[in-house]
């Protein structure tokens, strides 16, 4: 199981998620909220490294499993 997450920035995560179907909603601040049709809301630090935990939760909370995230890189 490849379950080693990179060190990513909240551009890569977000570029990532918009291949699942997500839209920046609205950035505000230092923070990037994403929407999709079907899927809940998704909020994303807009920081040069997200923590590899931060990360885990974004991945989890977007349904997609960490190889399926990786593979949308």
């Amino acid at each position: 199981m490849t379950d080693k997450l990179p060190i990513l920035s909240g551009k890569e995560v977000v570029k990532a998620l918009g291949k699942q179907g997500y839209t920046i909603n609205d950035p505000k601040g230092s923070h990037i909220h994403l929407r999709h049709q079907l899927r809940r809301p998704l909020t994303v630090p807009s920081h040069p490294e997200i923590a590899r935990g931060t990360l885990r939760v974004i991945i989890k909370d977007a349904d997609l499993t960490v190889e399926k995230f990786l593979e949308l890189l």
